[in-house]
């Protein structure tokens, strides 16, 4: 593949910093662009070390430094969004806001530059639609519109739809991927996501704190073999224009995922269950089952998942003790 000049938005993310180290592994040049509210330029201390790496401080709403950019790029990973269930409630104006707005500026400015885009969406999409595996054509499944936990679904279907349009009506080259639970090093606990949560509780031996029945059930996938699908994505003529879910269908319900990271770090937590309405607020609705139908991905690049849910908890148990090694040398 000929070596590109890739803008990735959100590249100080947990996503964002991985594709961003793969792409310059692969001898791609990378231009990430953080604001550096959920990201941290630490995740960026191995792509710092490239000459062909440049970051950029800013927001995919400064819709003139988004052109600025992409005018010297050939393709962009629009990975920038506000994430984290916890992040959304707490923010919905400012997350709806930079989910909407912040992609329709990169697809404007790549309008103008005719540069090739992949957009990222999530399985959130989907809603309260319990059915599975769940492909990409599958019906959407909504709360009510007061709803703040369906305002993140809608905003990222708008992201979606738009993408579309613009590949549809004025030929530009976008593809859109739907993340069902990512996980690896670098993911903050902070923000709701659960698997680092609930393993930095283990390894203090602290009650893991399972919000909801723990019924729920969910599938995750690591963060290595998001990135490869990714890849195989963006160096594919014929995914443009299409959707593809991101995931794996190693099912567990967050119980059980408690129990296993007692089991996995050998901890002494016990399980805490919190009612939603203590750990959210009054009216928050959760869906019961998200599980990934991967068939399209797989037919067009052959990718599948190669990490299994106990090699993503080992790693993260074990980025979590190195981190708690870490603190207590600072005190």
């Amino acid at each position: 593949m000929t070596p590109s000049t890739y803008l990735v938005t959100g590249g100080a993310g947990f996503i964002g910093s991985h594709l961003t180290d793969s792409l310059l592994a692969k001898g791609h040049r990378v231009v990430a662009l953080d604001n550096l509210v959920t990201g941290s330029e630490v995740n960026l201390a191995e792509a710092k070390k490239s000459p062909n790496f440049r970051f950029v401080r800013g927001s995919v709403l400064d819709a003139l430094l988004v052109d600025e950019l992409l005018r010297e790029c050939d393709a962009v990973v629009h990975l920038a969004a506000a994430v984290g269930v916890r992040l959304i409630l707490e923010n919905p104006l400012r997350s709806f806001m930079t989910n909407t707005r912040g992609t329709e500026i990169v697809l404007e400015a790549a309008h103008r530059h005719r540069r090739s885009v992949l957009v990222a969406s999530t399985s959130e999409i989907y809603g309260k639609n319990a059915s599975g595996p769940l492909a990409e054509d599958a019906d959407r499944t909504l709360g009510s519109v007061g709803t703040a936990r369906w305002w993140y679904s809608a905003a990222k279907t708008f992201d979606e739809i738009l993408a579309l349009a613009y590949s549809r009506e004025l030929n530009l080259p976008t593809t859109a991927v739907r993340f069902f639970n990512t996980v690896g090093p670098r993911q903050s606990p902070a923000y709701g996501m659960v698997v680092p949560r609930l393993v930095r509780q283990a390894v203090q031996n602290k009650p893991l704190t399972v919000h909801g029945t723990g019924k729920q059930s969910r599938c995750f996938v690591h963060i290595a073999d998001v990135v490869n699908a990714l890849l195989l994505v963006l160096e594919h003529p014929e995914a443009t224009g299409r959707v593809f879910n991101i995931g794996t269908q190693e099912e567990t319900t967050i119980i059980q995922l408690a129990e296993r990271i007692i089991a996995r770090s050998d901890s002494k937590s016990t399980i805490s269950i919190v009612p939603y309405e203590q750990a959210y607020s009054d009216g928050f609705e959760d869906m019961q089952r998200r599980v990934p139908d991967t068939e399209r991905i797989r037919a067009l690049t052959g990718w599948s998942p190669r990490f299994t849910l106990d090699d993503i908890l080992d790693e993260t148990i074990a980025e979590a003790r190195a981190c708690e090694v870490a603190d207590a040398a600072l005190v």
